[in-house]
């Protein structure tokens, strides 16, 4: 009867253990359960600095979305770029940068660096994919605009402080993994637990049954009792009582140091770091590197500078352009507004469309100047227009080098796609080409100024391209006409403004610029060249016994084979335009 008890007792604490068990894994998913956030703030004492950084590492430290909370006086704008495009907008201006978070993750790391006291505005910059504008607060939810690194530029007009008041909220990487195994074992437990009298009470039925069975066989045997002494009355035969009152004991201890343990461990995790899947610096590097544009940023660039260019064509101001057109197209548009105050029956410009977008080149080159190409036909665009923008330093904005229009019949190479970039090959460089860009140009300035060029198998379709074939008939024609005088004509590169992009098929496209100069001297005393109205706009006058020279810029684009390749290159796009004409 002893033995009941006991059984009992034991059945109690097990159900009792698996209860405290159950309780353990349900309370780290309920009552002692992390937060499902934490938030950091940067410390009240971080010194003033005109701009602020939140570093890519801080963004991607956590898996998904990052709430930031900004106040500051006035307004004031957040910036997303690429980590060094941030970085080298910042250049020596003196910022803050928010690096991690403490380790009790209450408080953001900062890093001063002193340089320079103010600095541009950074809003409207071209190296941003985009920006959020604030005025004394703004809750800003951070995602990626896209795959890689990006970093975060906080700041004011760039003369007064940034706002000091920053908070990130993360979502909270701690975990509960002992929250189900221990529910689990809880249940097991207490179904033990429950079942023990019940196993026990059928196992001693089954050995009182077994020891009721007399000897079998002719034999009689007979035992006789054996008496306890004293000393041994109060003792228990192993597995009795005692044992199991042990092994409760060290369950109970066992469950009590998890029930402890785990839940602070629940609340302590430490966060993991994480870069979000985005790849690293170096391995978009061994990929190629990452476009300086993403098709986003290039649109929106594009449409700025289209409406720069429809408000200042309009307006025939060329003070107008200079946001957002710079070189040869700022040269030839200003001519074209001077000659059409003058000569109102004058052709203007082609006009500059962002609609229409079929091709778009962006360069992997990260480093300054920067280019793209896009080829794009709106409204006034007979035919497609490549367009080539170049960015020269990091404050300042892609500007409109050229335009040239495609030749009739011409498809325009392909490209990789613009979310991969495309690798720029120096103008000087031939590796991998069959001609450099400079020499590609100078094989067409050759034979845009010789009919009868070596040259002129480098070259497909020489006498038959609209563009060459135009350009070799007005000369012929000037010369015919213009018995009383002598011309020369001459087609010469511009080195510094010719930029160079491979193709998808290993080849490359270069675009830049020819200087048409044309001279005409009397051939006797006494005879006259006379001009035409437009040349006559910058001469001063439209007669001339002395001679005189017209100067045009030529906007030209080339398609360059791959080496080994035995295809001739191919003028892809080209027009002119008047810049200049004077009296010798």
């Amino acid at each position: 009867m002893i033995g009941d008890p006991v059984r009992l007792k034991t059945a109690a604490l097990l159900v009792l253990l698996g209860l405290l068990t159950m309780l353990a894994g349900i309370g780290q998913l309920t009552f002692w359960a992390p937060a499902e956030t934490v938030t950091a703030s940067v410390p009240s004492d971080t010194k003033a600095a005109p701009l602020t950084v939140i570093d890519q590492k801080l963004i991607a430290l956590h898996e998904g979305p990052v709430k930031i909370k900004i106040q500051g006086e006035g307004n004031f704008v957040v910036a997303t770029g690429r980590p060094d495009d941030v970085d080298a907008w910042v250049g020596k201006t003196a910022h803050n940068t928010l690096t991690g978070v403490s380790q009790d993750q209450k408080a953001l790391e900062v890093s001063t660096t002193d340089g320079e006291a103010t600095a541009p505005s950074p809003a409207g910059s071209d190296l941003w994919v985009n920006t959020e504008d604030g005025s004394g607060e703004l809750d800003y939810t951070w995602n990626p605009p896209a795959s890689g690194e990006w970093s975060l530029l906080v700041a004011s007009d760039g003369t007064k402080p940034a706002p000091s008041s920053i908070s990130m909220t993360f979502p909270n990487s701690a975990t509960t993994p002992w929250a189900i195994p221990l529910i689990v074992l809880g249940i097991i437990i207490i179904l033990v637990g429950a079942a023990l009298p019940f196993v026990a009470k059928a196992l001693g039925n089954r050995r009182k049954d077994g020891g009721d069975e007399g000897p079998k066989g002719g034999g009689e045997t007979s035992a006789l009792p054996v008496q306890p002494s004293a000393g041994d009355a109060g003792r228990r035969a192993p597995g009795a009582e005692g044992s199991t009152l042990r092994i409760s004991a060290i369950a109970a201890a066992l469950v009590a140091a998890l029930v402890g343990g785990t839940a602070v461990a629940a609340q302590a995790s430490p966060a993991p770091e994480s870069n979000s899947g985005n790849p690293s610096p170096s391995e978009s590097a061994e990929k190629g590197g990452t476009p300086v544009l993403l098709e986003s940023q290039l649109q929106r660039v594009l449409e700025q500078v289209a409406s720069t260019v429809d408000a200042a064509d309009a307006a025939k101001d060329a003070a107008k352009l200079a946001p957002r057109v710079d070189k040869m197209e700022l040269q030839v548009r200003t001519a074209n507004y001077k000659i059409r105050t003058a000569v109102s029956a004058y052709d203007a410009r082609m006009p500059v469309r962002a609609t229409k977008l079929q091709s778009s080149v962006i360069s992997t080159k990260r480093d300054w100047p920067r280019t793209v190409f896009a080829l794009t036909q709106g409204d006034g665009n007979v035919v497609p227009q490549v367009l080539t923008l170049v960015q020269l330093s990091p404050r300042e904005n892609y500007k409109l080098w050229g335009t040239a229009p495609l030749q009739p019949g011409t498809n325009f190479p392909s490209f990789p796609v613009p979310r991969d970039g495309t690798a720029p090959v120096a103008a000087d460089d031939k590796n991998g080409l069959a001609y450099s860009g400079n020499e590609a140009l100078s094989i067409l300035g050759e034979m845009l100024t010789t009919p009868d060029s070596p040259n002129r198998s480098k070259l497909a379709d020489g006498q038959s391209s609209p563009y060459i074939a135009g350009a070799l008939a007005y000369q012929a024609d000037t010369v015919k006409n213009g018995t009383s005088a002598n011309f020369k004509f001459a087609h010469t590169p511009v080195t510094n403004q010719t930029v160079v992009l491979h193709t998808a098929d290993g080849g490359a496209l270069v675009v830049g610029r020819l200087d048409f100069a044309f001279e005409g001297t009397p051939k006797a005393s006494g005879d006259k060249l006379i001009l035409e109205d437009d040349s006559a706009v910058f001469a001063g006058g439209k007669e001339t016994t002395t001679g005189m020279s017209l100067n045009f810029a030529e906007s030209v684009a080339v398609y360059i084979p791959p080496a080994g390749s035995s295809d001739p290159m191919k003028l892809v796009a080209a027009t002119r335009g008047l810049v200049g004409a004077s009296f010798k």
